[in-house]
């Protein structure tokens, strides 16, 4: 039977990749629903993009939902205005008045939880505003939450700041809210999504599939991650977003360890930095399980199986 899911994103190009992996397995995932948040771009382009893609895997019948449009306490940080385009379009007019007409993403993933006749799976792209404003609102949703598998967090070096992961750094208080809520917590850092390396070899294996999906993600890829590519000196982009949904389909491609994590929100020098306790220095309980290593090989085997399939 399929895991009921709902993947929250900010597409963005490495979130595209994640939902074409998802989409491919619909025996594994059923994806109830797309919620999106503002981060890699603003939010009219994030619901606009996640539409695109449904549209461009046959995926229309699943719903896409505009969430919160800023972070909790904090002014909007983008991916697009830290390191260029994010090689998805831009805005437009019909945008602006979609996302005027779509339900809020928050009282659906409310409603979807509290209505849901089994736990449900989340899995989180971006600044993790929409879930920690539904457990806000409605605290009760965390029983009816199976696991909530974030793309997040640094537990070396971040990649926005010297020590804070984007998604954490754009809205840290969100992050504490869900570090804090008592949820089935696992956290894929940029630790292990820099393992994750879109080499020419795997580039070349994905453009050889020849399929309207590949080629997209080729597209997509072909200049993300040009920034981290100068700045950490690989042969390829990061694909951080889709070692999220790997995790979901294959879990033996990773290895984790029970931690506990806490964020930092108040100092100016490391906000939004991940304070990983991997020895038990402290007196904390684990609250979250953290992915450690990722199978690369494996897992881009998995992705060109996916893109296979379409």
């Amino acid at each position: 039977m399929a895991r009921p899911v709902i993947i929250d994103c900010d597409p963005g190009a490495d979130d595209a990749i994640a939902l074409f992996l998802a989409f491919a397995f619909p025996d594994q995932l059923n994806v109830l629903g797309i919620t999106t948040v503002a981060g890699n771009v603003p939010l009219a382009l994030t619901q606009t993009n996640a539409r695109k893609i449904c549209e461009l895997t046959g995926q229309q019948t699943v719903p896409v939902f505009a969430g919160c449009s800023r972070s909790l306490l904090r002014p909007l940080i983008t991916a697009e205005e830290v390191h260029g385009k994010t090689g998805l379009d831009g805005i437009d007019l019909p945008s602006l008045i979609m996302l005027l007409q779509t339900e809020h993403a928050v009282p659906f993933l409310i409603q979807r939880l509290l209505s849901s006749s089994e736990p449900i799976t989340l899995a989180t792209l971006g600044p993790l505003t929409n879930l920690a404003v539904a457990l806000i609102q409605q605290p009760t949703i965390a029983r009816q939450i199976q696991e909530v598998v974030v793309m997040g967090g640094a537990v070396t070096q971040g990649n926005i700041t010297p020590s804070a992961e984007f998604n954490l750094y754009v809205d840290p208080h969100a992050a504490h809210v869900v570090l804090s809520a008592g949820l089935p917590l696992t956290l894929v850092t940029l630790d292990v999504t820099h393992q994750a390396i879109a080499t020419p070899e795997r580039m070349q294996a994905i453009a050889a599939i020849n399929n309207i999906v590949s080629r997209a993600a080729i597209g997509l890829l072909k200049h993300y991650g040009e920034y981290d590519m100068k700045r950490y000196g690989t042969a390829g982009a990061f694909l951080h977003d889709p070692c999220v949904i790997a995790y979901l389909l294959r879990p033996e491609l990773f290895t984790t360890q029970s931690t506990y994590v806490e964020v930092e929100l108040t100092s100016e020098l490391t906000l939004g930095r991940t304070v990983v306790d991997l020895w038990q220095s402290t007196p904390h309980p684990s609250n979250a399980k953290l992915v450690v290593t990722i199978d690369a090989e494996g897992f881009f085997q998995l992705l060109v199986q996916a893109l296979s399939a379409y």
